[in-house]
């Protein structure tokens, strides 16, 4: 398919229905591309300070309730978050946007971003830090320039993970970004208006009965198939055992 039609594969819009021609998937990887660097920008942060919170506070009943309620986010079916993200983003503000997409994506990446960070800051040795305390160190100071140091491989591999699961996901984007594929998304402002993403054209090509949609449908298979085994890849360039 993608040799067929050429480069115009990744730069049109896709064909009416039933066209001899197929169109290309243009608008789709545009979104799928604004949706994963906007899901990162806040998914990496929001991921990084809760795991730390988790892990440097265990103690505390807020850092228990919250490590219980990031890992039960693993057992809610993704459709439902993109339903809450519809009642709380997208009645209020009257339209679809690939913003109210991201969001739905952050959540789903959370619990799987957060297992790997636990882990990996668990994995740090309590004499790593006590020798930052004996020379001084604050604890802001040990857990970022220490404890996120040694465990920075598994925290890479835990935020990769997490973004190859939010690009290959579906059902939250059904209620958030609108199916838009007339335009290209190529700003930042373009966030707040509806878009599309490769995971929602497969989905609702593959179940139409036209012949050139179906075609698209299997390119963009194709090229989602490569993103996440390019992002699992950089998973595996990346994470390296840290011997101690």
């Amino acid at each position: 398919m993608i040799l067929r039609t050429g480069i115009s594969f990744f730069t049109d819009t896709p064909a009416y229905p039933g066209a001899d021609e197929v169109g290309g998937i243009g608008p789709s990887l545009l979104g799928t591309m604004w949706l994963g660097i906007v899901s990162t920008a806040i998914g990496i942060p929001l991921s990084v300070l809760t795991g730390i919170f988790i892990v440097e506070f265990r103690n505390h009943k807020l850092a228990k309730i919250t490590k219980v309620f990031t890992h039960s986010l693993l057992e809610i079916p993704t459709v439902l978050i993109g339903m809450l993200v519809f009642l709380t983003i997208v009645v209020p503000t009257g339209h679809y946007s690939l913003l109210a997409g991201s969001i739905a994506l952050v959540i789903v990446m959370l619990p799987y971003t957060m297992s790997y960070l636990e882990r990996a800051l668990d994995e740090v040795p309590r004499t790593y830090k006590e020798a930052g305390y004996s020379i001084g160190m604050t604890r802001k100071q040990v857990v970022f320039k220490v404890v996120l140091g040694i465990a920075k491989p598994g925290v890479a591999a835990g935020l990769l993970i997490g973004v190859a699961k939010g690009i290959s996901e579906t059902a939250p984007l059904l209620f958030t970004i609108g199916s838009a594929r007339g335009d290209f998304p190529v700003s930042p402002m373009d966030l707040g208006k509806p878009g599309d993403a490769i995971p929602l054209l497969i989905f609702q090509f593959i179940q139409s009965p036209y012949e050139n949609w179906h075609d698209l449908a299997w390119g963009a298979s194709f090229v989602l198939t490569v993103i996440v085994l390019v992002t699992f890849a950089l998973v595996k360039l990346v994470v390296r055992e840290v011997k101690l």
